[in-house]
């Protein structure tokens, strides 16, 4: 009976559980970022209200947070076993949801999220298409090669807000300085990750950079890749046309400095959870750097 009751209780899926197999801060942080875009950068002299409201936007949103959730749940779909050491008080997939059921569900955003982006325009559906398969295939393969899955997360990520130059094709230079912004901080980001998880992700074959080449390697290319960073926002504070935001950016560039600080100092898991989240930080001080472009112009 007590073996019976445990594999009911198991089977049930709560809230929290759907709010962690769906990682919802970071479906938040994607909307946030598009209509910021939109709102901010793109329409800095336009009433807000023209993209807050519009369904166009509304549903690019949508397309991409339906494909992004399609990929976060085959990732959990494949990573069950390595997830069971490295964060098993995350495991979902399994565990309270079944995996056919998470099977079927990751086909059906992806589906939903195609025909979402198809609907507001040709060549989002067919990005969104390749975004769909790009996450499946980082979840199955890419995840464990070297630099690799590393590179596709943030690529992906700088793409989710290049798509909003598809229904507002304006200001596109600095909509792509924003997008390189967010593609070196998730790539930082991303082998943060594999250096914090790395125990588990060994123990299952996987070949990320703290595999292959080692904790103080992987933390060699952390260094260049956060200079490069310092230099892009110093780079920024210099071109961008805007006093307000000049300053901004070159205040940016302390935590970005202590963040190579603390990693020097870095060796543990819980230090490597900590530059992590640190990270994130600086990534939403960029996203929210966006409003000083409409008030500040």
């Amino acid at each position: 009976m007590d073996s019976q009751s445990e594999n009911i209780r198991k089977s049930r899926i709560g809230w929290r559980d759907i709010v962690v197999l769906i990682r919802l801060p970071n479906l938040m942080i994607i909307v946030l970022t598009q209509y910021f875009t939109a709102i901010f950068l793109i329409g800095a002299n336009q009433p807000y209200q023209k993209y807050l409201f519009d369904p166009g936007l509304f549903l690019l949103s949508l397309s991409t947070v339906l494909i992004a959730t399609a990929g976060y749940i085959i990732n959990d779909y494949y990573d069950i076993k390595i997830d069971y050491l490295n964060k098993p008080y995350r495991v979902v997939v399994g565990d309270h949801l079944r995996r056919r059921i998470a099977l079927a569900l990751h086909w059906a955003l992806n589906i939903a999220g195609v025909l979402a982006g198809v609907f507001v325009h040709l060549y989002l559906g067919i990005i969104n298409l390749m975004a769909a398969f790009l996450l499946w295939f980082y979840s199955n393969h890419l995840k464990r090669v070297p630099f690799l899955g590393n590179f596709t997360v943030a690529f992906l990520t700088s793409l989710s807000l290049l798509v909003v130059l598809i229904i507002y094709p304006d200001r596109v230079r600095l909509v792509i300085v924003y997008a390189v912004f967010a593609f070196f901080i998730n790539l930082i980001r991303e082998i943060i990750k594999d250096m914090e998880d790395w125990k588990g992700d060994k123990a299952f074959g996987c070949r990320t950079l703290p595999i292959v080449w080692g904790i103080r390697n992987t933390k060699y290319l952390l260094y260049l890749l956060m200079i490069i960073f310092i230099v892009l926002l110093a780079w920024l504070s210099i071109k961008l046309d805007n006093y307000l935001l000049k300053v901004y950016f070159a205040v940016l560039s302390i935590p970005a400095v202590f963040f190579i600080h603390k990693l020097i100092k870095s060796d543990t898991t819980k230090d490597f959870y900590y530059l992590s989240g640190f990270s994130k930080i600086i990534m939403l001080s960029g996203i929210i750097s966006m409003i000083f472009f409409k008030f500040f112009n």
